[in-house]
């Protein structure tokens, strides 16, 4: 375990959480047997082949240029004039009109990330479509929220910055290398109501917390759009893989939420595998159910290579790449 402020400690022992434990990483090599040993081995990949596929999704590959963005930290940036100073500094900023505090930087005159006022917290540099999941939960004052696979951390601080760092954030990840960068990040925002654990997010239930919130943003397959090197080096096999191991931790994740809970879902893949039938599996299987939300992207895809799935898939919000990265987000309670 990983303390980020003895407050935090304090807080999560308040909300009648315990943080005494470690928890070690599962050894992924078991979830090969989800993998059936006599499934066709499937190694399609390739520009060509994934060209084919999203165009069979409805959309067209095109070269993309990813603008940079910022996201304003309120609570620490309240009453600091956070845009006019940016502004004199030489970043100057354009809201984005999709989301509550994020920016794009504007032909900037000098790094965004080595500034005063980022060191200080006052704000996150954030992928704009990265933004979106947090806003998708009601009423997070005061809640107790689970951040699975936080790491880096953008996210987790987002989601603490929207708290007013009320509540408490346990934030888990199974690579130890990028706890430090969540914890460095937590720290020079100074978020207070966080505990950080290195742990998989398919022992969560380890934890026996009901959780009023939780985030799964899933290791997923990523998509092309921030990697140069993604077509050559993704095949189908990988996303298969990939989905399966979503839906341990979507099954695992869920067992923590509460009565009342809300549990959002996303990924930066673009592959339906990951994204439309793993949301179609949940509500068959995790007595699941998709919420209706007011968000940036194109209905969810209810009908994927000849197959249809649940029309309340439609709820869900794909996000293609463009001005931002590709995205896929998606709102669950208990039915």
């Amino acid at each position: 375990m990983h303390n980020v402020d003895n407050d935090a400690h304090s807080r999560l022992q308040c909300q009648g959480i315990n943080p005494t434990f470690n928890m070690t990483p599962v050894d992924l090599s078991v979830f090969e047997k989800l993998l059936s040993p006599n499934r066709q081995v499937l190694t399609v990949s390739g520009k060509e082949f994934f060209q084919d596929r999203y165009k069979q999704l409805g959309w067209e590959l095109r070269e993309i240029k990813l603008r940079q963005t910022i996201r304003i930290n309120n609570t620490n940036a309240q009453g600091k004039n956070l845009i006019e100073r940016l502004n004199s500094l030489g970043v100057p900023l354009q809201k984005i009109p999709f989301l509550q505090s994020g920016y794009w930087v504007l032909d900037s005159k000098v790094s965004a990330g080595a500034t005063a006022e980022y060191l200080l917290g006052l704000y996150s540099i954030q992928e704009a479509a990265a933004q979106i999941p947090v806003s998708l939960f009601s009423d997070l004052k005061g809640k107790k929220v689970l951040d699975c696979a936080a790491a880096p951390g953008g996210k987790t601080v987002q989601l603490a910055d929207t708290m007013d760092n009320t509540g408490a954030i346990v934030a888990l990840d199974v690579d130890k290398r990028r706890l430090t960068a969540l914890g460095n990040h937590l720290e020079r925002c100074r978020i207070t109501n966080t505990v950080v654990y290195l742990m998989d997010a398919r022992q969560t239930p380890l934890l026996n917390i009901p959780f009023d919130r939780v985030l799964v943003d899933a290791p997923c397959s990523g998509n092309f759009a921030g990697d140069r090197d993604w077509f050559k080096n993704r095949t189908l096999k990988d996303i298969q893989r990939n989905a399966a191991i979503q839906k341990e931790i979507l099954t695992k994740a869920s067992e923590c939420l509460s009565r009342n809970g809300e549990l959002v879902y996303a990924t930066c893949s673009l592959e339906p595998e990951e994204n439309e039938l793993n949301m179609d599996w949940a509500i068959k299987h995790l007595n699941l159910q998709i919420q209706e939300i007011s968000s940036y992207g194109q209905n969810g895809l209810t009908e994927i290579f000849g197959r249809k799935i649940d029309h309340s898939v439609a709820r869900c919000r794909r996000v293609w790449p463009n001005e931002t990265q590709g995205f896929f987000v998606a709102k669950l309670k208990r039915s």
